[in-house]
Parts: structure tokens; C-alpha cells; sequence
């Protein structure tokens, strides 16, 4: 997808969840963080070693804005599928190496980072339509499947099926049900 099918996919998502053009686009901090990293994205992208280079000085000045107003930390190199939802702005870090699949949303306070020891230290891959509550650590070389939902102030630390409901820290399955309703 271009970048500009990409923006009116995330548009779209965050006006399904309530807000017409001119609150989401001058008063969602969430809107705002992923605009920002969607043209960040596609300079980061870029083949024109100059043009890249000068575009991104200006994207990472913009980012750090963001990142002050909002406390949403997106980094361009980050890979976020299409329809991104971030509920609520604050307390968002997603590692340089995040890669997050389709139709996922994030709640405040979530943390995507690195972690582990040896062949386990790595980033967490979010697959489509998933769910990260309030509070939420994803940490190491983990895989979360599709349909997942992650519960509120969880810490995850292993890979998860599709369909897990997960709770607690460390966070433990305790339902098949997934993100179903949630997304």
C-alpha cells in the first residue's frame, strides 16, 4: 500500500471509533503520532540517498515534537501494517525493530521494546488484529499470532497461539476468545 492508502486506512479506523475530520486530525494525539510516522516511514523508505538524508534531519525533528506533545514514540523504521489505532497518547515506546501487522490497536502506556540473552534477545512481532491493553510490556524475540488480546498492565515475554487472551506478569493464557470486539 502507498503511504497515502495508508494514512485513509488509519482515517478510517480512528472515525469508526468515533470523531469526525476535524477532531481526529486537530485533536487525537494518536492520529497525530501516526501521520507522523507514516511520511517519516516512507522517506525512511526512499531511494534517493540526498533527498532521504535531508528529509529525514526534517521527519526526525518532527518525530521528537510528537513524541513531547504527545509521549508517542514511533520510530521510522518501525513496520506497521495498514488501519493503526493508538486509543489513547502517552507513555507509547515501540523499538527501532518493531514490526506490527494489520488492523492492530495500542492503549496508552504500551511498550514494545528488546530484550532476552543470546539467540533469544530480539523484538516482539505483533501479526493482524491485535489488541495491547493500557500498561502493556511486549519484550524479546516473541511472536504474538493473530487475534490475540493482550490484557491491561500485562508483561509478555513469550510468543503467543492465535486467538490467546493474555493476562498477568508474566503474562499467562487464560482464554481462547482473542481480540474479537476489541478491534
Amino acid at each position: 500500500m502507498q503511504v497515502i492508502e495508508l494514512l485513509l486506512s488509519d482515517y478510517k479506523k480512528y472515525k469508526k471509533y468515533g470523531g469526525n475530520f476535524i477532531s481526529i486530525l486537530f485533536f487525537t494525539q494518536g492520529f497525530w503520532a501516526v501521520l507522523q510516522y507514516r511520511l517519516a516511514h516512507s522517506v525512511y523508505k526512499m531511494k534517493v540517498p540526498l533527498v532521504k538524508q535531508v528529509l529525514q534531519i526534517i521527519c526526525l525533528i518532527w518525530q521528537k515534537n510528537i513524541e513531547i506533545v504527545t509521549g508517542i514514540s514511533i520510530p521510522s523504521s518501525v513496520s506497521i501494517g495498514h488501519s493503526f489505532y493508538i486509543g489513547h497518547f502517552g507513555g507509547i515506546i515501540l523499538n527501532a525493530k518493531t514490526i506490527i501487522g494489520n488492523n492492530c490497536n495500542l492503549s496508552q502506556g504500551v511498550t514494545i521494546g528488546v530484550s532476552g540473552l543470546a539467540d533469544k534477545r530480539g523484538v516482539p512481532i505483533l501479526k493482524n488484529n491485535v489488541y495491547i491493553g493500557a500498561n502493556a510490556v511486549l519484550v524479546g524475540k516473541i511472536i504474538i499470532e493473530d487475534n490475540v488480546l493482550v490484557g491491561a498492565c500485562s508483561l509478555v515475554n513469550s510468543s503467543a497461539e492465535k486467538n490467546a487472551v493474555l493476562l498477568g506478569v508474566p503474562a499467562i493464557k487464560v482464554s481462547d476468545k482473542g481480540s474479537e470486539g476489541y478491534i
